[in-house]
Parts: C-alpha cells; sequence; structure tokens
C-alpha cells in the first residue's frame, strides 16, 4: 500500500479530506480499512474503490476529526 501524490490527489485531501492509495489489488474495501485505521491511527468513514491500468485505486474519506492533510504531512506527501 503507498500513497499517490499527483496533483489531483493533494486537491482530494486538502477539500475532502481523502486520501488516495494504491492498494493490492486482492484486498478488499474492509481490508484496506483495517490496514489505513491500523496504520495512521485514524478513523475512516468510507472507501471508494477503481481498478485502473491493473491496479487498485482506494479512495479513503476520513472522519472530519482526523484532517488528512495532517497524515500527508506526517509521511512527507505535503
Amino acid at each position: 500500500m503507498k500513497l499517490i501524490t499527483t496533483e489531483k490527489a493533494v486537491r482530494l485531501i486538502e477539500l475532502n479530506n481523502t486520501l488516495v492509495i494504491e492498494a493490492d489489488r486482492r484486498d478488499s474495501k474492509i481490508q484496506i480499512k483495517k490496514q489505513v485505521e491500523e496504520m495512521f491511527k485514524v478513523k475512516v468513514d468510507s472507501i471508494n474503490t477503481l481498478i485502473k491500468k491493473n491496479k487498485k485505486i482506494a479512495y479513503i474519506k476520513l472522519n472530519e476529526k482526523t484532517p488528512a492533510i495532517d497524515i500527508a504531512t506526517k509521511v512527507g506527501m505535503i
């Protein structure tokens, strides 16, 4: 699992409190949610996934109490 650092991903962090992650294609939404909650110690509200060029992209909407910008700053994305 790795964070995606495109311009669109940064915009989603700022506007929608959403992280964009490239996940293992075999992982389900529940598995991705558990991994993110354990890794970053946050509460996940919802997950949307899509498969693009044989990679699974997960859009992870975080709870409003935990800003995604803090996580992005912690991992050195922003």
